[in-house]
């Protein structure tokens, strides 16, 4: 049963009462999502991720009062579903480790990052001034950077908690980058160099990229094929390309195994493990249908 089928009388109406704090309310709301079922999770679960950080808490919370939600299982639906959106893809595997993760409080900074810099961006500008905006707000106001000293703790994988702790690794970081550049409407792309990760605008007339591990550095091509040479890899073109979305997730997936399995969590290791199997399945087998 789709979200759909609830009505969009009756969706506003749970809307406005979600935030009810009477007991008497909460109770027959809980009783009424329990005989609506799926209907109900999928309206919950689509408040969740919206951008109502209020709605969206209560929202999580009904969810998780009627066991509707199972986060692992969702991130690999999102997995199978081949309809892959940067955001959402984020979110839901961070909802993996924290089932309570607020969506919307998420969503809000990630809004008030891009608002701040907005403020600043004066047009007509180029890709390359907007990107001096953003690592301004990013870096310098909100003190976001990677985190040298614990490069391998799992939390710097996370959105939710780069987000609040203003540190990880270059994979999440570039994806706080390109998420509030979304936002501003800069069309940059996500970059996955061998054993690194930057964001690169292919928008001006040479290519260059921005390296949010080192605070926004601006780099250009022979600069990147130099970071590659420094680290013995030998830089071909197509180690310049964009990396699908897909491959952004898979690759953060990966990075947990191994970050797991040096913290000694086994468990944790082989989830991962599972959603980079479930990954390339998904793929292989679309690729050869």
């Amino acid at each position: 049963m789709e979200t759909e089928t609830l009505g969009t009388a009756q969706r506003d109406a749970f809307l406005g009462l979600l935030d009810d704090a009477s007991p008497v309310v909460r109770r027959a709301l809980l009783l009424r999502f329990a005989e609506l079922g799926p209907a109900a999770a999928s309206f919950l679960q689509t408040v969740v991720r919206g951008p109502n950080r209020v709605a969206a808490r209560h929202a999580a919370w009904f969810l998780d009062e009627l066991k509707f939600t199972d986060p692992v299982a969702e991130f690999r639906g999102f997995i199978r579903s081949m309809h892959y959106e940067l955001e959402t893809g984020a979110l839901l595997l961070a909802r993996t480790i924290s089932p309570r993760l607020d969506a919307g409080e998420c969503c809000g900074q990630l809004d008030a990052i891009a608002a701040r810099c907005r403020e600043l961006i004066v047009e007509p500008s180029s890709a390359r001034e907007k990107c001096r905006i953003l690592n301004r707000v990013l870096f310098h106001e909100c003190g976001f950077h990677g985190n040298v000293e614990h490069y391998t703790d799992p939390l710097n994988s996370f959105l939710d908690q780069v987000l609040e702790r203003r540190t990880g690794i270059p994979i999440s970081l570039s994806i706080v980058y390109l998420l509030v550049a979304q936002r501003v409407g800069l069309e940059l792309e996500p970059v996955g160099l061998p054993g690194h990760f930057v964001v690169g605008c292919f928008s001006d007339e040479l290519p260059f990229f921005v390296d949010p591990f080192e605070r926004g550095l601006f780099r250009d091509v022979p600069e990147i094929f130099d970071l590659l040479r420094a680290a013995n890899h030998t830089p071909k073109p197509s180690d310049l390309a964009p990396t699908p979305v897909r491959e952004v997730l898979c690759r953060g997936c990966r990075n947990l195994v191994n970050h797991y399995a040096a913290a000694g969590d086994t468990v944790r290791a082989k989830l991962f493990a599972g959603f980079v199997e479930e990954f390339e399945a998904t793929y292989a087998k679309h690729a050869t249908g």
